[in-house]
C-alpha cells in the first residue's frame, strides 16, 4: 500500500486555485520531492495532507487514513517540520521534546526516545541549553528531532534548509538521508534544485498548483538533450535571434539579461557562437557550459525561473496557520 495517495486534490482560496487537481502516489520509504517556487502550491498541498487545511475537492489519504474523514489517524502517523519556526525559545531543547512527547501521550519510553532523537541530530551536548541560544541550523535539527519523537510513518519537511548557510544545509541533507535509510517516508518541499537533485528518489515539479512533471531527477534532466550554454553579451536579444536560425540550437531564452541556449555538442559550438557574434557586431563578455539541471528543466517547462517569489498561496496558508495559533 502506498504511503500517500491523492486523486484530483484541489484547494481554492476565493478565486485563487492554489492546488489544482493533484493526483500522486508516493511509496513507503520513498524520499519524494515537491519542487517549485514560493506560491506554486507546495505548502498548500502539504497542509491538506497534514489535515491543517480541508480540500475544496478531490481525495487524499496518508498511511491508509482519509485526510477528511480520519484526521486523527493521519496526525498520529505523521511528523511535520514546517518552514515557520515553532519551537519555544524559553525552553531547553530537551524540554521542547518532552512537551511534544507528552502531547502525543508517549509515557513509558519518553526519556529514552528523547535521547535517541537528540543523538540522531547530534544535539545531545546542547540538550539542556535554551533554544534561544541555538543557531538556525540547530533549531532546524531540533525541529526534525521533535517531528520524529512519536515514530511517524511519514515525515513532512517544508523547506527544511531555507535560509541556512551551505555547510549547515549539507549537514541537514545528511540527516535526511539517514532518516530514509531507517525506513521513514519523507515528503520534501523545496525550491533549491541541488537539494532535490541530491536527496530525492522522485521529484514532482509543481507550478501554479499543478504537477507539470514527475519522475526521477535523472529522467527529468533527460527531457533536455545536449548541453546548456549561458552567454553574457553586449546585445543578447540580437544574438538570440541570430542563433535561433541554427539547427543545432534546440532552445534559446533570455533570463535576467543572460542568454541560455540548449544545444547539441555544446563544447564544439562555443567557437561558432563567438564567431557568429563577432560577425554581427556583438561582443561576448562571458560563456558558460554545463549539463542541464533541474532548474533548466523548470525553465524549459514553464518559461521562467524557479527563484523564490513573494506572496502567493504559501503566504496565505502561513497567515491562516498563524491565526490558528493565536
Amino acid at each position: 500500500m502506498p504511503a500517500i495517495v491523492t486523486d484530483g486534490l484541489t484547494k481554492k482560496f476565493g478565486e485563487l486555485c492554489a492546488v489544482d487537481g493533484v493526483s500522486i502516489k508516493i511509496n513507503k520509504g520513498e524520499l519524494f520531492g515537491l519542487l517549485g517556487p514560493n506560491g506554486a502550491g507546495k505548502t498548500t498541498l502539504i497542509s491538506m495532507l497534514c489535515t491543517m487545511l480541508k480540500p475544496t475537492g478531490g481525495y487524499g489519504e496518508v498511511s491508509g487514513h482519509d485526510i477528511v474523514l480520519d484526521p486523527d489517524g493521519v496526525r498520529n502517523s505523521i511528523g511535520i517540520v514546517f518552514q515557520d519556526p515553532s519551537l519555544d525559545e524559553q525552553l531547553t531543547g530537551r524540554e521542547n521534546l518532552d512537551f511534544h512527547g507528552r502531547l502525543y501521550r508517549i509515557k513509558h519510553q519518553r526519556k529514552e526516545r528523547i535521547e535517541e532523537v537528540l543523538n540522531l541530530v547530534e544535539l545531545s551536548d546542547r540538550a539542556d541549553s535554551l533554544v534561544k541560544t541555538y543557531s538556525g541550523g540547530m533549531r532546524r535539527r531540533l525541529e526534525m528531532a521533535r517531528g520524529l519523537m512519536h515514530h511517524p510513518e511519514v515525515l513532512f519537511l517544508d523547506e527544511p534548509t531555507l535560509g541556512l548557510d551551505p555547510q549547515t544545509r549539507w549537514h541537514i541533507w545528511e540527516y535526511i538521508k539517514e532518516l530514509k535509510v531507517k525506513g521513514v517516508t519523507i515528503i520534501l518541499t523545496t525550491h533549491y534544485m541541488d537539494e532535490a537533485d541530491y536527496l530525492c528518489d522522485r521529484v514532482a515539479i509543481i507550478d501554479h498548483g499543478r504537477i507539470i512533471a514527475l519522475d526521477t531527477p535523472e529522467r527529468l534532466k533527460g527531457l533536455m538533450a545536449g548541453d546548456v550554454i549561458t552567454i553574457e553579451a553586449s546585445d543578447t536579444e540580437k544574438l538570440t535571434e541570430v542563433l535561433k536560425e541554427w539547427d543545432w540550437v534546440e532552445e534559446a531564452k533570455i533570463l535576467d539579461g543572460v542568454l541560455k541556449l540548449n544545444v547539441r555538442y555544446g563544447e564544439a559550438q562555443i567557437p561558432k557562437i563567438i564567431e557568429i557574434a563577432n560577425k554581427n557586431g556583438i561582443t561576448v563578455d562571458s560563456v558558460g557550459l554545463r549539463k542541464p539541471t533541474l532548474e533548466d528543466i523548470f525553465i524549459h517547462l514553464t518559461g521562467r525561473s524557479i527563484r523564490a517569489e513573494k506572496g502567493g498561496a504559501g503566504e496565505r496558508v502561513r497567515a491562516i496557520m498563524r491565526s490558528m495559533r493565536r
